[in-house]
């Protein structure tokens, strides 16, 4: 099998003496090429995932007392006060109250 394999390698045929090298084309065309495929991987990907982010915390940002939320545990809630600092005052039920982070907002329910 090996045997094959190098007389397969031996019978190619070596470039002609005057012929043009074009490596360098060929080395221009995959780093255009890789360049595009991470152009389209940030425009796929990473951008939607971004422009998403900073639309929460725009939501985060502007949170009052009443807006109904969904944590990312899955707790669903009324914010009853907002504290100082990142903090604020969930209620659950009527008896149950929570103090969660404004980070552990993951939606926010419009009504």
């Amino acid at each position: 099998m090996i045997s094959d394999l190098l007389i397969l390698l031996a019978d190619a045929a070596a470039p002609a003496p005057g012929a043009p090298d074009t490596s360098a084309l060929g080395n221009m065309n995959m780093l255009f090429m890789v360049g595009f495929m991470f152009l389209m991987m940030y425009m796929l990907m990473v951008r939607p995932q971004q422009k998403k982010a900073k639309e929460l915390a725009a939501q985060i940002a502007s949170l009052k007392t009443g807006d109904k939320v969904v944590t990312t545990g899955g707790i669903h809630g009324i914010i009853s006060n907002i504290k100082e600092g990142s903090a604020l005052l969930l209620k659950v039920d009527d008896n149950c109250k929570m103090l969660v982070e404004k980070s552990a907002i993951a939606t926010i329910i419009k009504d």
